[in-house]
């Protein structure tokens, strides 16, 4: 049964993504040709698989997803002026992280600095994937340093490592970069990522608060963040869980990715592996937060949720909605929506700059 008062697939259970009215029509065309536009197929896994299971599907998985994001941006010359290196420095656990250091050429003085959290719901993907070192790289073209984090996934190639070692990872590198700051000609300290990087990135934050050293992260900047973890069986409350559940994304296998992440249910609630169970005591104190969702993805309403547990806590932040874009659409779309890639990483400078 339709109604056509209700948006999305709330309206039409039905409805794919290419025929929802509220879709940028660039970012349909980018989409086609790949089969996005349509649901996905079903997902083989969801959290009432094994977690044997869901680790081989993940690490079948992860190549495909790996490859996309550099599809979507082959015919966008990459920015000029940017050099990068390696450090490999020791996490707290007594892992090797690798941290990709990004930064204008000729540009002295002290700039500010954003320690880069990747996406792929803290499972999969690496920040070594061409279109991470894309990102990074057109943000260090503003005029800022920036750091990407191989941490340690709960799948895939890099895992199978579950909570807390992809935050701890994550933790340790802001606290190189801290300790690095002159070294590095660094200025305010800004952390951010989308999606699982999304969650990462405010996790690191609500860590560094617990652990005393929150003073020394100047924002953070959080994309479309996976922060519910209530994929097995989604609340009323967070509407676009249902709203737009197979637009890109299906919340059925972000189920299965969250069982990789926190297998042990006595971390379902722990506001380090999923921050929105974080309380006000949890988030007061916190520095200035930018939490930006976009509009057709599942997972915009628990950002949104998010943005307003931050603002009954006393913290400043704003909230981003970026119309017309599935999950992580303005960071996945280059080629197609030049535009709204540009709108994103200026936000990110004029924010860091803020501060």
């Amino acid at each position: 049964m339709t109604n056509p008062l209700l948006p999305g697939r709330l309206g039409n259970p039905t409805l794919v993504i290419r025929d929802d009215p509220r879709a940028d029509p660039r970012m349909l065309a980018a989409m086609a040709p790949i089969g996005l536009d349509v649901a996905p197929p079903p997902t083989p896994v969801n959290a009432s698989n094994t977690l044997e299971e869901i680790l081989a599907h993940a690490a079948e998985a992860e190549a495909a997803f790996g490859a996309l994001g550099g599809l979507l941006m082959v015919n966008t010359p990459a920015p000029t002026g940017v050099s990068s290196y390696t450090e490999v420095i020791k996490g707290v656990d007594g892992n090797d992280i690798n941290l990709y250091v990004h930064r204008p050429d000729g540009v002295t003085g002290s700039l500010p600095c954003v320690v880069h959290t990747h996406g792929g719901g803290m499972a999969i993907l690496k920040a070594a994937n061409p279109n991470y070192v894309r990102w990074r790289d057109c943000l260090a073209a503003t005029g800022m340093v920036v750091v990407g984090v191989e941490f340690r996934n709960a799948a895939g190639e890099l895992g199978p490592h579950r909570f807390p070692a992809g935050l701890n990872d994550c933790a340790s590198a802001t606290r190189w970069v801290v300790e690095h700051r002159e070294t590095l000609g660094i200025s305010t300290i800004v952390i951010s990522g989308e999606s699982g990087g999304g969650n990462l990135c405010i996790a690191t934050a609500l860590k560094a608060r617990q652990d005393g050293w929150i003073d020394e992260i100047a924002g953070v900047y959080a994309q479309c963040p996976y922060v519910s973890g209530a994929y097995a069986d989604p609340p009323a409350e967070l509407t676009s869980l249902f709203e737009n559940d197979n637009y890109f994304l299906s919340v059925e296998n972000m189920s299965a990715l969250a069982k990789t992440y926190t297998p042990d249910a006595t971390d379902a609630t722990n506001p380090l592996a999923w921050p929105l169970n974080a309380t006000i005591a949890d988030l007061t104190g916190l520095p200035p937060h930018v939490i930006s969702v976009n509009q057709l993805d599942p997972l915009r309403d628990e950002g949104l949720a998010y943005y307003r547990k931050l603002l009954d806590a006393g913290v400043s932040a704003v909230g981003r909605t970026v119309n017309g874009t599935c999950h992580a659409g303005d960071c996945l779309f280059l080629d197609a929506m030049p535009d709204v890639w540009d709108a994103t990483i200026r936000d990110i400078k004029a924010f860091a700059e803020s501060l």
